[in-house]
Parts: structure tokens; C-alpha cells; sequence
């Protein structure tokens, strides 16, 4: 009787019945060798596209940093072979010019000559020797020798202060060390005869060979402020 009676009571109100009606638990719904598990299954799922998405654009980023790269490389390899195609321009002009200088001094030294500057001025005579870079390795004048005021500017002093500095320069080495010897001549005093004189006699034989070069440095005068008034004697 209990149960007809619930029967018909449930036909006749369904919604309190749909009330009553125990629920089953969701573990049962899941069947038991499953792959997938419901909630769990769906956020490896969002996971792993967040993985693939990740995956996917660090090769793009990477391309893009090597493509920068790549072109900063390029644009250095540029300069750089510009400047190279710069240096091999000078080197060859270089070795163009040394091969004629070769060609029309096929014997002669290439190493840097050492200077011996004369400075014959009317009141005195003065001979530096320097090394090719230009410092001095020598330098005396007539007075080193004992000459005194008005007796510095003649001859004799010139002469004997050019065989001085030749039995110097003999003495102290440096005949040895020099390859080629330019002469620097300045003024035209007594004392620029007087040198030439010593240079091309028997005092001068063990540096006249060494001579490669001789200029003159003398001063030349293109306008400028007045020259001093010349002094007349008498």
C-alpha cells in the first residue's frame, strides 16, 4: 500500500518527486579507464596550447634577432671591407712608388738617413748631428773651442770646428751606426766653405761616403717686415 500510494503521488506532483530524487555522485558518472577526467583534462589541454603558443613564437623571435644581427654584420662587414679596399688602394700606391724607386736606384739604401746640420751664420759657425727621428746625438759651435766674440765668424774657426766634430764623431761610435748621412746646409757664412772644404778633403773620408743627400735650409725672404738698417763703418 506505501509504495502504490508513493507511485501515484509521485505521477501526480512530479516536481516534488524530481525533489526527492537522490542524486548521484559524480565520481560514478566518470567511467573507471577513462583517458580523459574531466576538469583536469581540460586545463592540460589549455596548458599545453599555452606551451605550443609559447614554442611557436620563440622561433620567430629568434629569427627576428638573428636577422638584426646578421644585418648589423653585414653593415660592419661593409665598413670594414671599404676600409680595407682604402688600405690596399695606399699599400699599392706604396709599392708602386718604391718599385721605381728600386728600378732607378737599384743599390741604394732605404733605411731613414741621420742629419748633420751646418749653420754658418756671419758671426758664428754651429754643426749638429741629430738620428733621423731628429733628436741630437751632437752639437758645437766655434766657441766650444775656445773662440771668443768677433773671432768665431772666420774661416780658420769653421775649419777647425768641422774636423773636430768628424774626430768625434769617429771616436764616440756613431760612424758605425749611421747608414746614410743627409747634410742640411744653412747661411752663407765663411763657415759653409770652410765645411765644404774639410768634407771634401782628407779629414772627411770616412764620412764622405756615408753622404746621400745634401739640401740647403737657408731662409729666403718673400716681403715681410723691414730688415735692420746695414751697418756702415768708416
Amino acid at each position: 500500500m506505501n509504495t502504490s500510494f508513493a507511485i501515484s503521488l509521485l505521477k501526480a506532483l512530479p516536481s516534488v518527486g524530481r525533489q526527492c530524487q537522490l542524486r548521484a555522485p559524480s565520481i560514478r558518472l566518470v567511467r573507471p579507464f577513462s583517458s580523459t577526467h574531466g576538469y583536469a583534462s581540460d586545463a592540460k589541454d589549455k596548458t599545453r596550447q599555452i606551451e605550443r603558443q609559447i614554442l611557436n613564437a620563440q622561433p620567430e623571435q629568434a629569427a627576428d634577432e638573428n636577422s638584426a644581427f646578421s644585418a648589423i654584420t653585414k653593415m660592419m662587414q661593409g665598413e670594414r671591407s671599404r676600409t680595407t679596399q682604402n688600405v690596399s688602394r695606399d699599400y699599392s700606391r706604396m709599392a708602386e712608388s718604391l718599385e721605381a724607386e728600386m728600378i732607378k736606384q737599384p743599390y741604394a739604401d732605404r733605411s731613414p738617413p741621420h742629419h748633420l746640420h751646418v749653420y754658418a751664420h756671419k758671426h758664428n759657425t754651429i754643426l749638429t748631428l741629430t738620428r733621423p727621428n731628429g733628436n741630437p746625438l751632437l752639437s758645437i759651435s766655434c766657441g766650444h773651442l775656445g773662440f771668443r766674440k768677433g773671432h768665431r765668424s772666420g774661416y780658420d774657426p769653421a775649419y777647425q770646428l768641422t774636423t773636430h766634430v768628424f774626430g768625434q764623431m769617429q771616436e764616440r761610435g756613431y760612424l758605425l751606426d749611421i747608414n746614410r748621412l743627409e747634410i742640411v746646409l744653412r747661411g752663407f757664412g765663411q763657415g759653409r766653405d770652410a765645411f765644404t772644404k774639410v768634407l771634401l778633403g782628407n779629414e772627411g773620408r770616412n764620412v764622405r761616403g756615408l753622404v746621400s743627400r745634401v739640401t740647403d735650409s737657408t731662409r729666403i725672404k718673400f716681403g715681410g717686415t723691414r730688415s735692420r738698417k746695414v751697418r756702415r763703418l768708416g
